[in-house]
């Protein structure tokens, strides 16, 4: 009886590790993390990785599109908010530095579920207005448990200027027309779906959603900025494409997108 038990658990837990091994769904979350000061403790400059930390292992992500990171700056106490992120949700990082900053680097990373590749850090254009705030694409080849590679890209538009913003979209398009696996890209965009610079990104992009919840402000959001698109949209589904509702830790809504692999 106790070997009939014994043998009837291992092929569960064997069915079990099959089933999670060929998954073909991706949780992918995009989150403007503030450098992890809480909006209410802007003066204070309290930095709380923590929270963010939290917010980001309920939502069980399997790749994660993080903006505003710091990494040994004053402002927040000389960590590496990247590596500490990477360590309190079990995830690899990629962090990609856009500019220095009050002693240390300033960006946008990468969380991964999965071991990257290819890593790449790639400087948008900014020719509009050369005195805009240097941005970048953080860019890895991720292998998935299936097999399937996907490129996954983390990035921060401009913000102040418009025609910034879209030539930095043109110059993601043609980033993505470069490359033969499926382009997954997230981020705050700093656009809304109506600008000219998001439908740029849709000659190439799919959305996960078309008619998106609002991620910014916080309290009473009424825009949404933060975005997760792919190319090569007959390879994927959307499952579900929600914004989480977590004011505290920063001043955007994370957005968190499922989405099926066919």
């Amino acid at each position: 009886m106790i070997k009939q038990l014994l043998t009837t658990v291992l092929l569960c837990a064997g069915a079990f590790h099959a089933s999670a091994g060929n998954r073909d769904t991706l949780r992918i979350m995009t989150y403007n993390i503030h450098h992890c000061n809480p909006p209410t403790k802007s003066k204070s400059g309290e930095i709380e990785v923590d929270a963010i930390a939290k917010v980001i292992n309920a939502q069980h992500p399997d790749l994660v599109a993080l903006q505003e990171v710091d990494v040994r700056t004053k402002r927040s106490g000389g960590v590496d908010q990247a590596a500490m992120l990477a360590a309190q949700t079990g995830m690899f990082v990629y962090f990609a530095k856009a500019i220095d900053h009050d002693g240390g680097d300033y960006g946008v990373a990468i969380l991964s579920k999965y071991p990257m590749t290819d890593t790449q850090t790639i400087h948008l254009p900014e020719t509009a207005n050369p005195a805009s705030e240097d941005r970048v694409v953080a860019m890895a080849q991720v292998t998935l448990p299936n097999r399937k590679k996907i490129i996954f890209a983390s990035t921060h538009l401009d913000v102040s200027n418009a025609n910034v913003r879209d030539e930095q979209a043109t110059a993601i398009n043609k980033i993505a027309a470069g490359k033969s696996l499926p382009f997954v890209l997230a981020g705050d965009l700093n656009c809304r779906p109506e600008s000219a610079s998001y439908q740029i990104l849709l000659q190439r992009f799919t959305p996960s959603c078309t008619n998106c919840g609002f991620t910014i402000p916080v309290n009473n959001p009424n825009r949404v900025i933060d975005h997760v698109m792919w190319t090569n949209a007959k390879r994927f589904r959307v499952v579900d494409n929600r914004v989480i509702h977590e004011p505290y830790p920063s001043d955007h809504l994370p957005v968190v997108a499922e989405i099926l692999i066919k």
